[in-house]
């Protein structure tokens, strides 16, 4: 089956360990939703949808999904301003699935906080690929994780939350993940390949220029800067280090 183009860390974790996800089917296109919704229940999962993306705000606030399958061309509202608003009330997982294959709208998505982007046409074993490869990464991602502390850094990946000396820090969601996934690898340099690939979820590559600057709103956040940096540092050439800040000598 081909889904032809548009003409114009979670509540649901512990159902998807089980083997069973709730997806939200966000697409206007009536032959389409009826395609995916056919395919995606073939293969195991429960699916519900709306052509509306107010709708779907309401319902994720209501009944959170495991997974929401997104189309940026809606009627009601833009599917960025959608994605957006999705992600002011809720962190579940967002797969865009979209005629637009621009590489600016790729990037404009997955900077919105879409956690993966997939292309129409395409068939519906692509979709279900992805569809689990995300639902695998949020259930890894939940899993016993405890909260990492570097220095007076600490990160809590399942509240989704950073303080500095105690105090929070207001992160994006996208800003959160950067910083995670270097504290992670605390005292190790990342590229910035791989955190293109890894948290912007782009294994096509991407620009520096989208790491440079959450790497910069971090820095400030953090109340450092490029020229004294004291958790985030840039290592010319090769990537990324979150450093252990040395301690004081005692007095």
């Amino acid at each position: 089956m081909v889904i032809c183009p548009d003409p114009a860390r979670r509540a649901g974790r512990a159902r998807y360990v089980r083997g069973v996800a709730q997806l939200l089917l966000v697409e206007d296109d009536a032959a389409i939703r009826s395609a995916l919704i056919r395919a995606l229940s073939e293969r195991g999962h429960a699916v519900s949808s709306t052509p509306s993306a107010m709708e779907a705000l309401q319902l994720v606030v209501d009944a959170p999904p495991d997974l929401i399958i997104l189309d940026l061309g809606l009627p009601d509202l833009d599917g960025y301003e959608a994605l957006r608003m999705l992600r002011a009330v809720s962190t579940v997982p967002v797969v865009v699935a979209t005629a637009r294959d621009d590489e600016a709208d790729i990037v404009r998505a997955l900077d919105a906080g879409a956690d993966d982007y997939l292309v129409k046409p395409f068939g519906a074993g692509q979709i279900e690929a992805r569809v689990r490869a995300v639902l695998r990464r949020v259930a890894a991602d939940g899993k016993g994780a405890e909260p990492i502390v570097v220095g007076a850094l600490r990160l809590d990946g399942q509240a989704h939350e950073a303080t500095l000396h105690g105090r929070r820090l207001d992160l994006s969601r996208r800003e959160f993940d950067l910083l995670h996934y270097l504290a992670a690898r605390a005292g190790q340099v990342v590229t910035k390949r791989e955190l293109l690939t890894q948290v912007w979820r782009m294994p096509y590559g991407g620009a520096d220029k989208t790491v440079d600057v959450h790497v910069s709103w971090l820095r400030r956040k953090l109340g450092e800067s490029a020229q004294q940096p004291v958790y985030l540092h840039t290592i010319r050439g090769v990537g990324i280090k979150l450093a252990v800040p040395p301690q004081p000598e005692p007095r």
